[in-house]
């Protein structure tokens, strides 16, 4: 298949290229290269990319919302499926700029909709968040209400899922929306918990605790992520909505724990209030996804921190930082 991965230069858009290179497909991706964090990453993982590709991959350098990119991206068509990772990233980031936020992941979203209703292909996968089910406890599962959110991001990824629906009533567009819990592991974008937490207690520094420790999260290896995206590549149809995650949500305290034991430290935790924007817990039901997708979690959360814990100090020591 001739795969559009739009966001194919950030944390699992990289890997996905990677793993569908893997598979024998021919890969372009859209990317813009934000600044939210250095660009120079992405530029790393587009490097990477090259080097596994033998040609088989294309980059269009532009923002989802342009016609001129699109139109870029589209003549390096046709293309079998889109799947759409790009998006504005971050629940508190969302707080301080929700405008822009709505613009990237609603605007956007529009844009490459309406590109593949009239210039095809009419299969995607959509990237969205756990983050719309709001501070709801307990197994999380796609049939229960998510008309609560809590933060700016959360709101827009749900407007997109909704959006999506739209087009597949309207259009016949089949639709996939992917409903990621917490991915982290090798490449993870610098500001989130589990890479900034490393970084902190390399350097013996106090790590920031929001809360008393008892909030969790179901924290999801980005390999796993990755087949959860292949496979509902694979078979999309109609209009679906998939919780992609672990299933097994681990607190806060016990996972600065679990980064200290793999660094060989001890941790100091500087305790500071809840944020704003925040949710309690999150924990995936993913019966779905295993029944339709074959989905299956295979990394546990000590094992994957240990490897994000291996390639950040290979990272550390490659920069000399």
């Amino acid at each position: 298949m001739r795969i559009l991965v739009t966001g194919g230069a950030g944390f699992i858009g990289s890997q996905l290229c990677h793993r569908l290179l893997r598979d024998g497909h021919d890969v372009v991706t859209l990317d813009n290269f934000d600044p939210y964090y250095d660009p120079a990453i992405k530029e790393h993982n587009i490097r990477a990319i090259r080097a596994l590709a033998g040609g088989r991959f294309s980059l269009v350098r532009g923002d989802i919302r342009d016609d001129e990119a699109l139109t870029a991206a589209w003549a390096q068509g046709p293309f079998d499926r889109v799947v759409h990772l790009a998006a504005k990233a971050g629940v508190r980031p969302s707080l301080e700029n929700p405008a822009e936020y709505l613009a990237v992941n609603v605007d956007g979203l529009l844009k490459i909709l309406t590109f593949c209703r009239d210039r095809g292909p009419t299969k995607l996968v959509v990237a969205s968040s756990s983050s719309v089910y709001g501070n709801t406890s307990g197994a999380l599962d796609e049939d229960m209400p998510a008309d609560r959110p809590v933060s700016p991001y959360a709101a827009s990824k749900r407007s997109g899922e909704l959006l999506c629906h739209a087009w597949h009533h309207l259009y016949g567009l089949d639709i996939s929306c992917l409903r990621f819990f917490t991915v982290y592991g090798p490449g993870q974008r610098p500001e989130m918990a589990i890479h900034l937490f490393t970084r902190l207690l390399s350097d013996g520094a106090p790590v920031q605790m929001y809360g008393d420790g008892t909030t969790s999260r179901d924290y999801t290896y980005v390999d796993d992520i990755v087949d959860g995206v292949v496979r509902a590549m694979e078979r999309v149809s109609g209009y679906r909505i998939f919780n992609l995650g672990g299933g097994r949500p681990v607190p806060l305290r016990d996972l600065i724990r679990i980064i200290g034991e793999a660094l060989g430290v001890s941790p100091r935790i500087e305790q500071l209030p809840m944020q704003a924007g925040d949710v309690e817990h999150t924990e995936a039901s993913v019966e779905r996804a295993r029944r339709e997708l074959g989905f299956q979690v295979t990394t546990e959360i000590r094992e994957g921190v240990s490897a994000f814990v291996a390639w950040y100090r290979r990272m550390r020591s490659d920069v000399g930082a």
